[in-house]
């Protein structure tokens, strides 16, 4: 069994609205209900835990009082990683740690399933998708030169390590005054191999207002309607 913690306590600025993303309705439902459900429904999750701003506690606790797997919000940090080491360091230890995006409401749960098996035989594995777009590099405004496509995968969540080594990750981290870009960067700089398991494109955040009309469109193409 696995448990995945959800760091929830951003601001989402480029989403344009005066509340946390997460908080923003998709089919009459807040988009952490979403995100929170797919867990909530996946056989192998054990346990769900959210970073959360002292000021939304109650909020959350308002939203999420129906699902029976959410065991804890923590209050968040400055920063992401500071918000999902303070949940890693009150977390009971388990087989499994997975780290997911709030505003991710979309991963399926075949991925959830094969990140889970990988995790317990490799140790640190993460949700990705290839790259569709030729990538440049560019200094001002000038070509520099062409990536290679085919070597380039756009990173997403959950990504999921075995607890010990991701706890030993943060702390390392911490200790260095390391801040990285997401969860497998910190547990790349201990020498672990990180490996992809491949995820598909409605897994997508939602970060941008544009983002929300995407949203919609998955959620018609899957089916998915909310009551008011």
């Amino acid at each position: 069994m696995y448990t995945v913690i959800i760091p929830a306590a951003g601001q989402g600025k480029r989403m344009g609205s005066d509340k946390n993303k997460v908080l923003l309705e998709l089919k009459h439902r807040p988009v952490i209900f979403h995100t929170v459900s797919r867990f909530e429904q996946d056989a192998s999750c054990n346990a769900i835990y959210l970073a959360a701003r002292q000021e939304e506690l109650t909020e959350l606790t308002d939203i999420l009082q129906g699902f029976t797997k959410v065991k804890g919000l923590v209050i968040g940090g400055s920063e992401r990683q500071y918000s999902i080491h303070n949940v890693l360091k009150t977390i009971p230890p388990c087989a499994v740690v997975m780290v997911h995006d709030a505003a991710r409401p979309f991963v399926s749960h075949e991925t959830l399933t094969q990140l889970y098996d990988g995790a317990l035989a490799r140790k640190a594995v993460i949700a990705a998708v290839q790259v569709k777009d030729t990538i440049k590099v560019v200094n001002e405004l000038v070509i520099d030169h062409t990536l290679d496509r085919t070597t380039l995968w756009q990173v997403q969540t959950p990504q999921a390590f075995t607890y010990d080594l991701l706890l030993e990750a943060y702390n390392q981290a911490e200790r260095d005054g390391f801040l990285g870009t997401d969860d497998a960067s910190l547990v790349e700089r201990l020498g672990q191999p990180v490996s992809v398991v491949v995820s598909d494109y409605d897994n997508i955040k939602l970060t941008t207002p544009e983002d929300l009309y995407f949203a919609e469109a998955i959620m018609k193409k899957r089916g998915i309607e909310c009551s008011e």
